[in-house]
């Protein structure tokens, strides 16, 4: 797989087809091996889809500490521009959607559109906020096997895990995988991100809101916010689906990002 030295980190990353760039963002604690149906969908056909591992995640250093969510933007800002890209499609899903919302705060002239799947806009409540904090010493002290097991039937829904064990097994060995360090320092991060509800209205390319229609994390009511908040946006609810949409329901998902891809205005 290929690798780049950013000096602070080393990032592994995916990097398949030519065309306008695609850049997909996984969630917490997954990698990049998430995107992979959708690499396979989409590069080509005019597309070059690029899926790097975060920092602390997959393939990509671990810093221990915290890691904010503008920390994993300039990260990837600085992957794009190592590899000489411009401007991007950008998507990410839960966690990796609020990374696509922070990167949009800092960089929004190097984006041709959004693509926000099964996340929020909302800032943490002070509550959410402890709970993240004292997840992140859980996870130190146990490692992110137990955890995996507790929250997979949320991650997937259960008559998913049932009807796709292939889906079920590779989000459980994506979460099992995962540094302790690395979903440490990210969950300390995003117990403290901003509001970017009240940025979302001064959004001004074309934008894709997906959720699952079974999401406990991030529910339908949550999209409809950023729906409602993003000029022109489209939503998608992925029927039968929870946290992972673009895995349990591949087709309907892909369907849903094809067409909004093909709807994107030439760049220029």
């Amino acid at each position: 797989m290929p690798r780049i030295d950013l000096g602070a980190i080393t990032v592994e990353y995916t990097d398949e087809g030519a065309g306008t760039p695609l850049v997909l963002v996984h969630g917490h604690p997954f990698d990049r091996s998430m995107w992979q149906p959708q690499v396979d969908r989409f590069a080509g056909d005019g597309l070059r889809v690029i899926v790097p591992d975060l920092r602390g995640y997959g393939g990509t250093t671990v810093v221990p500490g915290t890691t904010p969510l503008d920390t994993f933007a300039g990260d990837l800002r600085e992957l794009l521009d190592r590899l000489g890209v411009d401007r991007i499609v950008l998507g990410g899903l839960s966690m990796g959607g609020q990374i696509v919302m922070e990167f949009h705060r800092l960089y929004p002239e190097r984006l041709r559109g959004l693509i926000l799947a099964d996340t929020t806009a909302a800032a943490e409540t002070p509550a959410g906020r402890r709970a993240r904090r004292d997840m992140a010493e859980r996870l130190l002290r146990e490692g992110l096997g137990p955890y995996a097991d507790e929250v997979l039937p949320k991650m997937v829904a259960p008559h998913n895990i049932e009807r796709l064990p292939e889906v079920a097994a590779h989000v459980l060995d994506m979460m099992r995988a995962t540094s302790p360090e690395g979903a440490a320092a990210a969950l300390r991060g995003r117990a403290e991100r901003p509001d970017y509800v009240g940025m979302l209205a001064g959004v001004r390319v074309p934008a894709l809101v997906v959720v699952g229609s079974e999401d406990e994390y991030t529910p339908i009511a949550d999209a409809e916010l950023m729906h409602r908040a993003i000029p022109g946006s489209t939503l998608a609810v992925v029927d039968g689906a929870a946290h992972l949409p673009n895995l349990e329901r591949r087709a309907e998902f892909d369907t849903a990002l094809a067409r909004f891809l093909d709807s994107l205005p030439a760049d220029g």
